[in-house]
């Protein structure tokens, strides 16, 4: 889970002066930087559908690539400065970068056909065979919010790993960016199933792009994302692809133990009431897509709440729109029952809470370092020491690097670099 109504200076004032900078490239780099780039996408869909018509299945392989539109093109200047202008220490980077929509198939959370975006990364120099971190981001309402919608705060890993010399596959996930329908908000299946497939179309993307990968991954991931690039990980360690090798995992403050950590805290004042209240709307209105949690929202939300959350969780709307639509607080928020009920989860809700948890309980073979800070109150730190306890309890070694008095974005503006040099050192 992530709060993205408190970003780090620079984020949320210039956010729309970003976007049309970002359009404005976009084009640019469709017309004239990148005409080669944006013909062979052109050519690579056209290919798809011909093969198609050919005598392909109707359900065209997890992992397919149906279109790769440019996004972005930095020199290593210009990454520095997006860097800095998000309070991101520079040292790393050494190239600069060029960015890739990818659409690719995927399945839904139900198993049926659809499709998903993200971003690839790639960077200007390095080798030419090329290791690939997964990047998987965290909570965001609005599909715009997405890797490869908006040049936002949620493009530092990438830009950071990629001009570090690694590409970058950055899932939107399910639902956002520019895939269909809505996002399945903490489904952990569907988010890992839209994430190796995501690997599975950058494989080929960056190879008809000239930088084929390697197979290597490295994982890593923010809040939400930490949650999945763990369960990630658990799925690749368990030999999910054979084209992919996990090499290390690094996820930032993520939310592993929602029964035994998250959950709780937002009932104890851990979790600030802001976010807490964006958060479990979000969790029930997404979660009851796939759970029987409640028949009317008013059964779970009191009135007026209940006859507008699930329109402003439609990923139209803006995250402050969101929230100023909402109480003040989760008890605000919910009916008396309803509240007791999360408070003493059983039935539905404990098993749509306990769906997303276990992602630690497996044994890594590869280095794990879980990064988290003790002035989160968006994800408690005790989310981070739940997860190293459960994997050091299966055989596993694991560091836990805490950050000190740094909020929630905090954490990760701080550990995103060290993330990086983690790596370098893991590759070395």
């Amino acid at each position: 889970m992530s709060d993205e109504t408190r970003k780090p200076r620079g984020t949320r004032a210039s956010r729309r002066t970003r976007r049309g900078l970002a359009a404005a490239a976009a084009l640019l780099l469709a017309g004239l930087a990148a005409a080669p780039a944006a013909a062979a996408a052109d050519e690579w869909t056209h290919q798809d559908g011909r093969t198609h018509q050919a005598g392909r299945t109707q359900q065209a392989g997890r992992g397919d690539l149906v279109a790769v539109t440019p996004v972005a093109d930095r020199d290593a200047g210009a990454v520095r400065a997006f860097l800095d202008g998000q309070d991101v220490a520079t040292g790393s980077v050494r190239y600069g970068v060029r960015a890739y929509r990818l659409t690719y198939r995927t399945v839904d959370p139900y198993g049926g056909p659809t499709t998903a975006t993200g971003l690839l990364t790639l960077p200007k120099g390095g080798g030419h065979r090329l290791d690939l971190v997964s990047d998987t981001h965290g909570t965001m309402v609005h599909r715009d919010y997405a890797p490869s919608a908006s040049e936002d705060f949620g493009r530092v890993p990438s830009y950071l790993n990629a001009s570090a010399g690694r590409a970058v596959a950055a899932p939107d996930y399910l639902g956002l960016g520019r895939g269909p329908g809505r996002h399945p908000y903490m489904d952990t299946a569907s988010s890992v199933t839209a994430s190796l497939d995501m690997l599975r179309a950058a494989w080929t993307a960056a190879d008809r792009l000239g930088r084929p990968l390697t197979g290597d991954v490295y994982a890593t991931g923010f809040s939400q994302g930490g949650q999945v690039a763990m369960a990630l990980g658990k799925a690749l360690d368990a030999g999910a692809d054979r084209h992919f090798r996990l090499r290390a995992l690094a996820p930032v403050s993520g939310p592993y133990d929602l029964e035994g950590q998250e959950m709780p805290a937002l009932f104890d004042g851990r979790v600030n009431d802001t976010s807490g209240v964006l958060y479990i709307a979000y969790w029930l209105v997404a979660q009851n897509r796939l759970h029987p949690l409640y028949k009317d929202p008013s059964d779970a939300f009191r009135a007026p709440y209940a006859s507008r959350v699930e329109g402003l969780l439609d990923g139209s709307h803006e995250q402050e729109d969101v929230v100023t639509g909402l109480a003040p607080s989760v008890e605000q928020l919910l009916t008396p029952a309803f509240y007791e009920r999360l408070r003493h989860p059983s039935g539905a809700v404990l098993d749509a809470v306990r769906a997303a948890d276990h992602t630690c309980d497996w044994k890594p073979e590869v280095p794990v370092r879980l990064y988290a800070a003790a002035g989160d109150t968006d994800v408690p730190v005790g989310n981070t020491r739940t997860c190293a306890r459960t994997l050091a309890g299966q055989g596993a070694r694991v560091r836990v690097v805490e950050q000190g008095a740094v909020d929630h974005f905090g954490s990760l503006a701080v550990s995103a670099p060290q993330v990086v040099r983690f790596f370098d050192g893991v590759r070395g």
